[in-house]
């Protein structure tokens, strides 16, 4: 068992929805409008292009970044919809949960003919980087 488990099994059957109706090939844009729809069908709360400010060395300076969504005040969830996942792709996802302070993150990349293998489930414990799971098998 691991932390919102109940939570990413809804996000996740909301973006199983969206790609069983559109399928792989289409712009990030495109899947978060869709999967924006699904998450108020299935009443969940979100925050979508939610910006962040980034403090370094507890100065708070004049940049942000922004997550894709933000479930239930609880997992960021991050698009993609490129042709592979690429490590830098995880990278984002492990420091938008560092910086955010939340514990876990989902990187979903609907540019796959399945999508239960473009989806990376991400925990971040308490040091830097470390991860307390690597990856969940999906379906």
């Amino acid at each position: 068992m691991y932390p919102h488990q109940e939570l990413t099994h809804r996000i996740i059957a909301a973006a199983l929805e969206v790609h069983k109706n559109l399928g792989p090939g289409l712009l990030e844009a495109v899947y978060l409008l869709c999967l924006e729809f699904e998450f108020e069908k299935a009443g969940l709360k979100y925050q979508k292009e939610l910006d962040i400010p980034i403090t370094y060395k507890n100065k708070q300076i004049n940049h942000h970044f922004r997550i894709d969504f933000l479930v239930e005040d609880a997992i960021i969830l991050e698009l993609k919809s490129v042709e592979t996942i690429l490590l830098v792709h995880e990278h984002q996802l492990l420091t938008y949960l560092r910086l955010s302070g939340k514990q876990l993150g989902l990187l979903i990349n609907f540019n796959v003919s399945m999508l239960k293998h473009g989806i990376k489930r991400r925990i971040l414990s308490g040091a830097p980087y470390s991860l307390l799971h690597q990856e969940e098998k999906i379906g």
